[in-house]
């Protein structure tokens, strides 16, 4: 080892007690006591072996932070010398071995007790199987070997024990005495390509294989011979018997043993002091009073009440039982990266593990903009010598939280990082299982309690190991399981530091994974580059991701008329068909050349009037003939059209009359007495257009330039108060021409159905005037379906434009009115994927469904999705990509572009923007920012407030508004999901959810509390059944994404946009289910024998049906022993898991019901007759 430091003896006994035990620990020689710890090879496992020996030697109790902060011998002496004064009575007692009378009723360790309840949920599952591969060349004894392997079950009583449950609760049985049989597979014959086919699957079959914890034995090996000296040993182990630790015990002890047996001797190895069996009893006895108490105050104050869930992005919605499928990437950091991190832990005085576990922890960041960050680490826990040498599960996992502030610095949070994980250590005797059961989580089976994140680093060993006469690699095999959504492990082989993902296939694709590890790789580089960063700022994009991105995914210029004015492009129109009809109302109808031609009269009009460039003119009109010539008529005088609807509120109106004041005012005299106070003089078109009509009806000379005004639209505002959006001609053109979304043409008959105050009037009425195409106008009041449907067939509509709501109802009733639609637009809301297949499916290729998305700020559409076959549909209906000459980019709240698959906030560009609110320069200032990614001067992005994420083609995925996501009891929920699975029920017609306050009235409720809502509106013929709707969801999503109320409604509420009302819908009023039926008592006779067992099992007087079992004080263990009391009372095999599913008395007594009516094959409700002591049986 290279010192950094002149060698220095040292000068007294604890000093060179101190530097002897370094020798050992770290395997060198001569050690000074100016040399750094850490500097000859120290790591954390190695840290905590010489805690553990100096606690044997000098009886202190040392913690980790301490020899952090001494990692000399000179130093390290100082502190033991202070110690010492300061440690009596604080020591561990020592394990000592326990009777053997005794061993038959021995305990389990609580790690092991959460395997064994684990093992009962999932029943015959290979999860946590540990296997190892070695590959052994050279002349081996196979005799030798099989003798090495039982004297280390001989050694090692925990490889001998079964693990049964008496009365509910899991006890250790340890056989005196058991031999393993190594059997020998010989594949020599076998064609090399086959062979090793068949020593894939025969491995894959042997690591996969499940183990019976109450039979026996949890230790398997068999041998395959490959060639004459070509062997490959398979072991395989139960994680309850063993950890990482343990193997490499395991195979220390078989290369000693091998060796001595291969030649004839005996074992060199020791008898052990003592076994796992006792180190179990120990830790129950020793985790209690004021030790439990202070381990479990620090992680409650660490963690608090409810432990943030971090919400990793996935590509698939997560399943509501937690599979454990699973797949691994795996990657190599180069030796140049690997010597810069490694310095940069040497100059913050931090191991390999604190480094990459703050990058790992900054990239989640990142990924979910989550600024309290909570990861799982597994511990070793031999933190006494006594059980160095032990096989046994001793690991432990911690929870590490920290606190990222995207102000920070890299470099401060790996400070943080290192403070918090050495605090940690310092409490890492309180078990996991321990953990769970005092913070009490929301139980949830879809994911693991308390963390979903796991990372671990190891100090890797080479592979090539030298044994008597032979060469063996050690190789682990991955099986196609993953414990956690995500798990990076960490380790370093041949001055390189290499990296495998874990991840749940269920949630991930393999290419995400293959992106994350990249991503991982640049933000390190970046690490290095310049820890003083701020972690906000620290790059993690590809070059060629960031190019994608923010370059290729916007080359979107398309040539298209943007020099030119909106009444300039209809003037043109008129001029190719003068005598084409333009526009039908009712039982009337304009030709091109008579709209312009009364255009032109109104426009010369309001030029008297004063009307021009920059001029607000209001146009207070009904769906008719009059607002188009409105409309036209004020573009033509240079002017400003401001649109307003006759049935806004009063209110309403005169609000956005203040806000925006008017010189002329365009209405018809039946809607004069809705006007509020105003100070615009009214032009009543109706009353004075014999007046009008006198003006010439040559075109005007315009004085308007593509970038002025061309109308101020009104939208809701987050104060409660409208806004304008001033939209210039530009944003108008660049959205009926030239674009890609849609092919308008001449031939074309568009519907006018929107309000001129929402957006999609501007693609209805310019959409078909700018392009030769006929608009009809549908009268002003809302129509019915039946209305619609005649409209659409009668005048042969072939584009149409509905909000996603009446889209809805429309496929769902009258989907026969599209017959002659060819370009279906959709939007303002989120599409169902179950309607969008209908309408591809009903229609074929001869109509495009085209899902639109697009804030009034951006001139209707932002983004489009063009669909003419269901493949294109998935879950979700995507948005599509930025139409032409738009650009979109997906940014976090720094404004650094978010990778693929991320979610962050949607910020547009291009020739669309608004120039801003009216009248509002600090709303505006705001939402129009400058564009960081753009040369031209002056561009400028809008902050859309929608949360998307890129899909890996490039289309867009909306996720809902960025500042409204919903979180209920911690877990971030998406409400679209819940509404997809719904409507899949069936007999339910169209769904809606939306978060609403809980009761105060829950068991454990708080009035601040959010529960889901679900307003159904369910198939006239059928007799809604709320039960049936939860059960469906139950089967199919995480419990905590089930609505706890339901609401049957015929019809859902609409506002005159045709989106979902929210403010109209009905206040949810039914009781809740879960949790909040505390005073339903029992109400069949089942359901009191269940409530009763419940009761005794919980200590509690008396239970209510809908009492969820783990919010009333119910833990795993209680859960084992209640479904043990079941069993024996209902004499049934009743699962685990059906009391996680169905975690109330109601639920469960049906579970119970359904199991007794399968086993029975009866076709009546069991009987239960109460006689004694023998309660409920069947």
């Amino acid at each position: 080892v290279e010192r950094e430091t002149r060698y220095a003896s040292p000068q007294n006994e604890v000093e060179r007690t101190i530097a002897a035990l370094w020798e050992k620990v770290l395997q060198v020689d001569h050690v000074g006591v100016h040399d750094n710890f850490f500097d000859l090879g120290g790591h954390s496992l190695l840290v905590i072996q010489l805690i553990s020996r100096i606690r044997d030697v000098f009886q202190v109790e040392l913690s980790l932070r301490g020899l952090f902060e001494s990692p000399t011998v000179a130093r390290l002496a100082q502190n033991i010398e202070v110690a010492q004064r300061a440690t009596v009575g604080l020591l561990p007692p020592p394990i000592q071995p326990v009777p053997r009378d005794s061993w038959h009723c021995l305990p389990l360790s609580f790690g092991q007790e959460r395997l064994w309840f684990i093992e009962q949920l999932e029943s015959g599952s290979a999860l946590y199987n540990i296997s190892d591969v070695v590959q052994i060349s050279g002349p081996l004894d196979v005799a030798a070997m099989e003798c090495s392997l039982n004297e280390i079950v001989s050694r090692h009583e925990i490889l001998r024990t079964t693990f049964v449950a008496v009365g509910g609760r899991p006890v250790q049985v340890i056989a005196s005495s058991w031999r393993l049989t190594l059997p020998v597979w010989d594949l020599r014959d076998l064609p090399e390509y086959e062979r090793e086919v068949e020593t894939q699957r025969l491995l894959a079959a042997a690591s996969q294989s499940s183990f019976d914890l109450s039979q026996g034995p949890l230790l398997r090996a068999a041998l395959l011979w490959l060639d004459n000296e070509v062997h490959v040993l398979l072991l395989t182990m139960h994680h309850i018997v063993s950890d990482a630790w343990s193997k490499r015990v395991f195979h220390r002890e078989l290369a000693t043993l091998y060796e001595a047996f291969s030649t004839g001797k005996s074992s060199p190895l020791s008898q052990l002091p003592i076994q796992y069996a006792d180190f179990a009893l120990w830790q129950r006895e020793y985790l209690q009073g004021k030790m439990l108490e202070e381990q479990v105050d620090y992680w409650k104050k660490r963690l608090g009440a409810n432990p943030p869930v971090l919400e990793l992005p996935t590509d698939r919605p997560r399943p509501a039982i937690q599979t454990y499928r699973g797949a691994q990437q795996t990657f190599v950091l180069s030796k140049a990266l690997t010597q810069l991190l490694s310095d940069l832990c040497h100059q913050e005085e931090v191991t390999p593990f604190m480094l990459l576990l703050a990058a790992f922890k900054t990239l989640l960041y990142r990924y979910t903009g989550q600024e309290n960050i909570v990861v799982g680490v597994p511990v070793a826990r031999r933190n006494q010598s006594e059980i160095e040498e032990l096989i046994g599960f001793f690991v432990n996992t911690l929870i590490l939280y920290t606190d990222l502030s995207g102000t920070s610095t890299f470099r401060e949070l790996l400070r943080r990082v290192r403070k918090v994980t050495l605090e940690a250590y310092t409490y890492q005797d309180l078990p996991f299982e321990k953990l769970v059961k005092e913070l009490q989580p929301d139980r949830d089976l879809s994911r693991n309690p308390l963390f979903q994140i796991m990372f671990a680093y190891e100090n890797l060993t080479p592979d090539d190991l030298k044994w008597k006469d032979l060469t063996v690699k050690l190789q682990e095999i991955h099986t196609p399981i993953a414990k956690f959504d995500l798990t990076l492990f960490m380790g370093k082989v041949n001055d390189e530091f290499t990296g495998t993902l874990e991840y749940s296939t269920e949630l991930f694709e393999a290419d995400t994974i293959v992106r994350l590890a990249d991503h991982f790789q640049v933000l390190l580089e970046s690490i290095v580059a310049n820890p003083d960063q701020r972690i906000c700022d620290l790059a993690c994009l590809p070059k060629a991701e960031r190019q994608r991105l923010l370059v290729e995914w916007n080359i979107t210029a398309r040539e298209y008329p943007g020099d030119q004015c909106i009444h300039q492009l209809f003037e043109d129109q008129v001029k190719r068909a003068p005598d084409k009809v333009a526009v039908v109302f009712e039982n009337q109808h304009l030709t091109y050349t008579e709209v312009n031609r009364r255009a032109n009269q109104l426009a010369h009009h309001l030029r008297e009037l004063g009307v021009g460039p920059e001029v607000l003119t209001g146009l207070f009109v009904e769906r008719s003939l009059e607002m188009v010539v409105g409309l036209l008529g004020v573009l033509k005088a240079g002017g400003v059209y401001l649109p307003l609807e006759p049935e806004s509120p009063p209110a309403r109106l005169a609000v956005m009359l203040k806000d925006a004041p008017l010189t002329v005012l365009l209405s018809t005299e039946h809607l004069l007495d809705r006007l509020p106070a105003h100070q615009a003089k009214v032009v009543c078109l109706d009353r004075v257009w014999t007046s009008i009509s006198l003006y010439s009806e040559t075109d005007l000379v315009t004085e308007t330039l593509p970038e002025n005004l061309a109308y101020v639209m009104y939208t809701s505002g987050s104060t409660g108060e409208p806004k304008g959006s001033g939209i210039p001609h530009r944003g108008v053109v660049r959205l009926v021409k030239g674009n890609t979304y849609a092919d308008l043409t001449e031939t074309d008959i568009f519907l006018q159905l929107a309000p001129i105050t929402f957006d999609a009037s501007t693609f209805e009425i310019w959409g078909a005037l700018l392009n030769g195409g006929q608009l009809v106008i549908l009268p002003p009041l809302l129509p019915s379906l039946e209305e619609l449907g005649n409209a659409l067939k009668q005048h042969r509509v072939t584009v149409l434009w509905l909000t996603a709501g009446l889209f809805h109802v429309v496929v769902k009733e009258r989907l026969e009115s599209f017959k002659y639609v060819r370009q279906l637009l959709a939007g303002g809301d989120v599409l169902s994927p179950s309607s969008a297949k209908k309408v591809l499916e009903q229609q074929g290729a001869r109509c495009r469904l085209i899902n639109g998305y697009g804030p009034t700020e951006d001139t209707t559409f932002t983004c489009c999705y063009s669909m003419t076959d269901v493949s294109q549909i998935s879950d979700k209906v995507s948005i599509g990509r930025p139409i032409a000459n738009t650009t979109v980019y997906v940014l976090d709240r720094y404004m650094q572009p978010v990778p693929i698959g991320v979610p962050g906030e949607l910020y547009a560009g291009g020739d669309g923007l608004a120039r801003g609110y009216f009248n509002r320069p600090d709303l505006t200032a705001t939402q129009f920012v400058p564009n960081p990614f753009s040369a031209e001067p002056g561009a400028r992005l809008y902050k859309s407030g929608d949360l998307v994420r890129y899909l890996p083609e490039g289309n867009l995925e909306f996720l809902g508004r960025y500042d409204h996501q919903v979180k209920i009891r911690g877990f971030r929920i998406e409400l679209g999901e819940i509404e997809v699975i719904l409507e899949q029920c069936p007999g339910v017609k169209e769904a809606l959810v939306v978060t609403s306050p809980a009761s105060p009235q829950r068991i454990g409720g708080h009035a601040e509390d959010k529960r889901l809502a679900a307003y159904v509106v369910y198939q006239k013929e059928q007799k809604p059944v709320v039960s049936e709707f939860r059960d469906f969801l139950q089967k199919r999503l995480p419990h905590y994404m089930v609505p706890a109320v339901f609401v049957l409604l015929k019809e859902l509420p609409l506002t005159s946009n045709g989106k979902v009302d929210r403010h109209a819908l009905p206040a949810p009023d039914q009781p809740v289910a879960d949790g909040e039926g505390a005073g339903v008592a029992a109400r069949t006779p089942q359901e009191k024998v269940v409530a009763k067992i419940w009761a005794q099992v919980l200590g509690l007087e008396q239970v209510g049906v809908h009492d969820n079992f783990f919010e009333v004080g119910g833990h795993s263990l209680l859960a084992t022993q209640l479904i043990s009391r079941i069993r024996e009372t209902f004499h049934i095999e009743l699962p685990l898991q059906c009391l996680f599913e169905a975690p109330t008395v109601a639920g469960l007594t049906k579970s119970i019901e359904a199991i007794c009516w399968a086993a029975q094959d009866l076709s009546s409700r069991p009987s239960v007759q109460e006689s004694g002591r023998q309660e409920g049986r069947l």
